[in-house]
């Protein structure tokens, strides 16, 4: 059975990390003297309360997860923290319905990054920067940034990892999995501290370069102006796409780029090269485009394309452009790229491009057993053979990631939404991109506009997304509840 002590212990140890963060908020706000002190003051004693009274009833559990404990306690601490993180905007009155503060706070923690926040610049400061942190600390993944924090806290440490980690394989960089988060999140914080710093260097107010390096290296796109992303310079722009670009890469490859001075080991990784070649390959087919059908420049042609292609593949969501005025056929490579995502073990979303690139390896065997029947061909990605049970859990994940675009598709279309908007949010939500609907792909529409009931929904899709399906649809199965 499910040991909701335990649970109970983590999920209280976890509401006081939101806690400090929630008062490095409130700090901020008494700095800049604006009304939503009394909100994250508020807020900040209401999150403390829950940890105390999750920590009185499981203050007598032993450390020990079972991996049906493990999968419980990351979906709850997603909830809890959605929760708990939405009282801000509820208590100050910038979104004074539940539906609207869970589905934003849900958004920022997943790091989809849609919002139903029409005016945002009329928000204080330090609700735009709670904003921004959501998506910093969801980036990576809540329960990881605890292994890295407090290993002693998770005794199942390594069955949380494997519930939270996105992507079919998991690459490991020390035997401790503890180590290896405190580098990962080294490498992340590196990334973060790094963008900031550009972005002040290249023009940007320090708070809108802390708060777009923070959603720029969590690929959530969260802005904190009205237009996706306060363009000052062409050279912000291309600032923008190299943190994005480094942001979807294996950070244990970036470990091991940037620590172990291993850069061969990057360049000769199959995901990697696919993940650079389909960025190559877009950017210059819309490139063209854009030149031969609408007049662009080479220049602001090249740049344009670059940063939707990269935006779109690291589901950021992020935008330098009106993209909805482009060839149809543009909106149609943008929306692959949303579907396939960059690389596994990043911040980013998406079906990845590993699993991606192991299908067509599949399809590519396939084909050759056709003439060969009696061969034996094994799938291989960087060298690697890859196991049977894995590519069946591989084609098992595809059908339910299909299943679930299309039935999302369904039901927004159902409910009176545009088919080309339905398609959008569809891959939003599942994917975690968050791409605008009034900027982006389709006629023009908000977020807001969503039913209570659709948005509630679009909450539930965004975790399943961000746990990558199975992790939370195998909580509703009979099997998972019994006691064997």
């Amino acid at each position: 059975m499910v040991n909701f002590n335990i649970i109970s212990k983590i999920l209280g140890s976890l509401l006081f990390i939101e806690a400090f963060f929630m008062a490095c908020c409130l700090a901020m706000a008494l700095a800049f003297h604006e009304d939503d002190g009394a909100a994250f003051a508020m807020s900040l004693l209401l999150t403390l309360s829950g940890a105390f009274f999750c920590l009185y009833f499981g203050h007598d559990a032993k450390n020990s997860l079972t991996r049906r404990d493990a999968y419980v306690v990351v979906t709850l601490t997603w909830v809890v923290f959605s929760f708990f993180g939405m009282f801000p905007f509820i208590i100050h009155g910038a979104l004074p319905t539940v539906t609207d503060a869970y589905f934003e706070t849900m958004s920022g923690f997943t790091t989809t990054g849609v919002t139903v926040i029409d005016d945002v610049e009329s928000l204080p400061h330090s609700l735009l920067f709670w904003r921004s942190l959501m998506q910093w600390i969801g980036g990576l993944g809540i329960v990881f940034f605890t292994v890295a924090l407090l290993p002693q806290l998770v005794g199942g440490s390594v069955k949380v990892f494997a519930a939270e980690a996105t992507g079919p394989m998991r690459s490991k960089m020390h035997p401790r999995l503890s180590t290896s988060a405190k580098w990962i999140w080294s490498i992340y914080i590196l990334l973060t501290v790094a963008c900031a710093f550009s972005f002040w260097a290249a023009g940007m107010d320090w708070f809108n370069a802390t708060n777009y390096s923070m959603t720029t290296t969590a690929t959530g796109g969260f802005s904190t102006h009205n237009g996706s992303i306060f363009l000052a310079s062409p050279l912000i722009e291309y600032l923008e796409i190299l943190f994005q670009f480094l942001a979807g890469i294996n950070f244990t490859l970036l470990y091991m780029s940037i620590f172990k001075m291993r850069v061969a080991s990057l360049l000769r990784n199959g995901e990697f090269q696919f993940y650079l070649l389909l960025i190559c390959l877009s950017t210059a087919f819309i490139m063209a485009l854009l030149v031969l059908q609408m007049d662009y420049g080479i220049e602001e042609a090249f740049r344009s394309s670059l940063f939707q292609v990269v935006s779109f593949i690291t589901t950021t969501g992020l935008s330098n452009t009106d993209a909805g005025a482009w060839p149809h056929i543009t909106w149609a490579i943008l929306a692959m790229l949303m579907f396939v995502g960059a690389c596994s073990g990043s911040t980013t979303g998406g079906f990845k491009s590993i699993r991606v690139l192991m299908l067509l390896k599949v399809v590519r065997n396939e084909f050759r057993h056709i003439l060969h029947p009696n061969a034996v061909l094994p799938v291989k990605v960087s060298g690697a053979s890859i196991p049977q049970d894995k590519i069946v859990t591989l084609l098992s994940f595809f059908i339910l990631y299909v299943i679930a675009l299309l039935v999302v598709t369904v039901v927004m279309a159902a409910n009176g939404i545009h088919i080309t908007n339905a398609v959008t949010i569809s891959l939003s939500l599942v994917c975690n991109v968050g791409a605008g609907l009034d900027t982006n792909i389709g006629p023009q529409m908000s977020w807001a506009d969503l039913s209570v009931s659709l948005k509630w929904m679009c909450s539930f899709l965004m975790l399943v997304g961000r746990l990558e399906i199975v992790a939370v649809l195998v909580l509703f199965t009979r099997s998972f509840w019994k006691e064997n």
